[in-house]
């Protein structure tokens, strides 16, 4: 049998309460083929990056499968017929991973200190409200001037298009 991972994004206007019924179904999909679900992560109700069917959040669920290929394709089938999937993606992997997936291990970490890994930043000294000098940095090796230091600036005027009048 072979391994694979398997995410689907279920509608927003369901309950978390239906989407265990529709993982639960879909466990049962694949093990009267043969397949087993090595683990299951619900990752929580996210923002779409864009609109799909109408929707601009989802419940978003990982399955790590155990199962043969007919298995896995009648699982798409019926993720096809449901009204309440929106979008899947089947991986085929070498190995599944043990350690939780990487959007759970930044879920953990927000709940964590709420910061990040950036932690406590300290004083950042007396802004006063300003946030630095704002200039082109492509310019590096060039000394900076500020714009007041420089004087006015002289604008060419551009020479006339031959065929036009100059009124």
């Amino acid at each position: 049998m072979s391994l694979y991972e398997h995410v689907f994004l279920a509608r927003q206007d369901i309950s978390a309460q239906q989407v265990e019924a529709l993982l639960q179904s879909f466990r049962t999909i694949l093990e009267e083929r043969g397949g087993t679900v090595a683990k299951t992560e619900y990752w929580g109700v996210k923002s779409l990056a864009y609109r799909i069917k109408k929707n601009r959040k989802a419940h978003y669920t990982l399955m790590n499968l155990d199962a043969p290929h007919e298995a896995v394709a009648e699982l798409e089938r019926q993720m096809r017929l449901s009204t309440d999937v929106i979008r899947f993606l089947t991986v085929r992997v070498d190995e599944h991973e043990t350690a939780p997936s990487a959007m759970m291990r930044r879920a953990d970490r927000d709940e964590r200190d709420g910061r990040g890994d950036r932690g406590d930043r300290g004083d950042r000294g007396d802004r006063d409200g300003r946030r630095g000098p704002r200039r082109d940095y492509r310019d590096r090796d060039r000394e900076h001037t500020p714009r007041e230091a420089r004087g006015p600036v002289e604008v060419e005027s551009a020479a006339p298009v031959e065929g036009e009048e100059n009124s």
